[in-house]
């Protein structure tokens, strides 16, 4: 149950957290926004009395850095063993034509600091990558951080005004989507349970349907990563398997909660239940998680937002819904809050928000959804 919320103020968001942070005095801190990691990462440079709380929480201070840069955090797994797509940093435009000229026309272009597909832009030649870096790597300016704090509503928008972001070119992976998420504590891997993507909200959308697998592979790459980088908390790993080999690549980690730890799997629990296992002294957490019958999973409310063409995928799924929470469930099949707000609807009457239709990743009962191959390069 939750006991108190505190709100982040869009004009002062980091002194929201600091106040938080001090006034509620956590046991632990389980951030589920990448913002909000960066954000915890500021609060430990700048206040010493919050450090031991935020290490504990996450891990030691060193893996910061390596948390926060998608080039680096790939070069780390890559000493480690765990295949990766060939990435590089890009500064210049004739970064991108070296790498066009090694590697051939496809490309992904990505931007640290964003989540949800939304700083990765899929290209097919040189102009279009140099378009692509060009707008991703563009600081947002005054005007976009208002807009994104008036009408998004995003209390961040401000703290990231103006921030140089970094950008990489990454191999493009013929294959279909693949993600684990995994609980640790003090670099021990408690649990891990790693999904293959049956349809997503676009090509490098979050996922909609997914199917739980036992790889081997991708359990390996979350002790490995975590007993590196000595992590505490929650974290996901992105993964494509390559079409033909099989192989899993490793594309990128979200260093923070993803949407698949609070399903609770026949016999085991879930991967939040691991963690708090530890928390409580139970000598016995969870090791891994079991299948649910069929593996599939539809996820809640994603699947059902993605329209009638679903229904029967949703129907052959454990269907993720909160069945004990009929006020949670209703409030989450609107719009979400800043979008049902007046100034919201106003600005997207005159600019209607851009939409992708779902992409399926592998041959279902239905053919009011087509199938797609492809590489969502975030997740």
């Amino acid at each position: 149950m939750l006991e108190r919320v505190y709100r982040y103020a869009g004009t002062s968001s980091l002194s929201s957290l600091r106040n938080a942070l001090y006034e509620s005095q956590p046991e632990l801190i389980v951030p589920c926004d990448d913002g909000s990691v960066l954000q915890l990462h500021a609060l430990h440079s700048a206040e010493p009395p919050l450090r031991a709380l935020i290490e504990r929480s996450l891990g030691p201070p060193g893996s910061y850095a390596t948390l926060e840069s998608r080039y680096e955090f790939l070069e780390m797994a890559l000493q480690l063993g765990i295949p990766v797509p060939h990435t590089r940093p890009v500064h210049t435009v004739e970064d991108l034509a070296d790498w066009h000229d090694d590697m051939g026309d496809a490309a992904v272009i990505k931007v640290d600091g964003e989540s949800g597909g939304n700083g990765v832009r899929m290209t097919n030649s040189f102009d279009e990558s140099v378009l692509a870096w060009q707008q991703l790597r563009e600081p947002c300016g005054t005007t976009s951080a208002l807009k994104r704090l008036v009408i998004d509503r995003d209390p961040l928008a401000l703290w990231f005004r103006n921030r140089v972001r970094t950008t990489t070119v990454q191999e493009l992976i013929p294959g279909r989507p693949a993600n684990s998420m995994f609980a640790c504590w003090r670099g021990e891997l408690l649990a891990v349970v790693s999904v293959i993507v049956v349809a997503a909200a676009g090509p490098t959308g979050a996922a909609l349907v997914i199917r739980v697998i036992q790889d081997e592979r991708l359990r390996k790459a979350a002790k490995l990563i975590a007993a590196r980088l000595k992590l505490s908390g929650f974290y996901g790993l992105d993964f494509v398997i390559e079409a033909g080999t099989g192989v899993p690549y490793l594309i990128e980690m979200n260093p923070r909660c993803t949407q698949i730890g609070h399903i609770e799997f026949p016999g085991t629990g879930s991967v939040a239940g691991a963690l708090c296992a530890v928390l409580r002294g139970d000598p016995s957490p969870i090791a891994e998680m079991a299948l649910p019958p069929g593996g599939q999973v539809a996820l809640f409310p994603q699947a059902q937002a993605a329209g009638p063409a679903f229904r029967a995928m949703i129907e052959a799924s454990f269907h993720d819904f909160p069945y004990d929470e009929p006020r949670l469930a209703s409030e989450l099949m609107l719009k979400s809050w800043p979008q049902r707000r007046l100034l919201a609807r106003l600005y997207h009457a005159f600019k209607p928000p851009i939409t992708t239709s779902p992409y399926v990743f592998e041959e279902f009962a239905t053919d009011a959804v087509p199938a797609a191959a492809g590489n969502p390069a975030g997740s």
